[in-house]
């Protein structure tokens, strides 16, 4: 159902007093008539959950697959990313604050259905879409309907995401995608809900059934300083890895600079990222790589 270009959400209960509770995240917003939820593009409209960002990306680009980052998925190769605004975390050194921490009100977007983005992708000669910048799934029908459209066209989907769903609106994406890189954020729930406002367990859980569908995966570890550098903690994430068959995925160490509302930290030494990749090879991951460094 469509409404005054409102695009009415899959996954939602309909409770007493008007009010909605969105079904997607682990959040289950309760969200009152008028209102949305915490990702901010997800509105109670009149007893009908709609989304403000179907068919509404706030950013386009031609990106080298790397960017991603995803090293092992066709290197060498480009693709058409995508974005609209919203996200279901509030991370304090969001790099994308602009548009994932904004209402889609205040954000100029495209006018574009997923017909229209298959067959941008298809003019500009990319052999895949990447859904990312933000946090893509909270806009998962937008993801799903355009990612089903460009299996039928012969493109890949990718997916870049912190991974905070809940499992059956996951399993209806996931026949679509063929690759995904996950920000795995730290191994702490702590950590977790002081600096991101989530969970750890439901980003597990997504990582283990993406692989469970064979999508290709890799995963980010961005190390802040003071926050999830602690080597023993990121031993027991590479362990985790490789107790749940994951040593062949790519794990990518990033570098953090100062962001957001953590303008106030310093950026990660470049030595402890060393030392967290030499970790990981002695947990048997295969392929460690650092990321925003030179």
């Amino acid at each position: 159902m469509s409404d005054g270009g409102m695009t009415e959400c899959r996954y939602y209960q309909q409770v007493e007093d008007g009010a909605v509770v969105c079904q997607l995240c682990p959040h289950r917003c309760r969200i009152a008539d008028g209102k949305t939820g915490r990702c901010r593009s997800r509105r109670n409209h009149h007893g009908v959950l709609v989304s403000e960002v179907y068919g509404k990306p706030c950013a386009l680009a031609i990106d080298p697959i790397e960017k991603k980052p995803l090293y092992h998925f066709h290197p060498g190769t480009t693709c058409l990313s995508i974005a609209c605004t919203g996200c279901n975390f509030r991370c304090l050194n969001c790099q994308n604050h602009d548009i994932s921490q904004a209402s889609p009100a205040d954000v100029d977007y495209y006018d574009l259905s997923p017909e229209a983005v298959v067959a941008l992708c298809k003019k500009h000669r990319c052999p895949g879409i990447a859904y990312t910048y933000t946090e893509p799934l909270t806009y998962i029908e937008y993801i799903t309907d355009t990612a089903r459209l460009a299996h039928e066209a012969g493109l890949w989907n990718i997916l870049v995401t912190a991974g905070y769903v809940n499992q059956e609106p996951l399993a209806d994406l996931l026949p679509f995608l063929d690759a995904a890189n996950i920000d795995l954020k730290s191994f702490s729930d702590d950590i977790y809900q002081r600096v991101s406002g989530g969970r750890l367990q439901p980003v597990l859980d997504t990582v283990l059934a993406m692989k469970k569908a064979g999508v290709w995966i890799e995963l980010t570890n961005l190390v802040i300083p003071g926050i999830n550098d602690d080597m023993e903690m990121i031993r027991r994430m590479c362990r985790w890895m490789k107790e749940n068959g994951l040593t062949d995925a790519p794990l990518h160490f990033s570098r953090f600079f100062p962001r957001y509302k953590m303008q106030d930290t310093a950026p990660t030494p470049v030595q402890t990222l060393r030392t967290a990749r030499q970790i990981a090879i002695e947990e048997g991951l295969r392929d460690v790589y650092l990321g925003n460094v030179p």
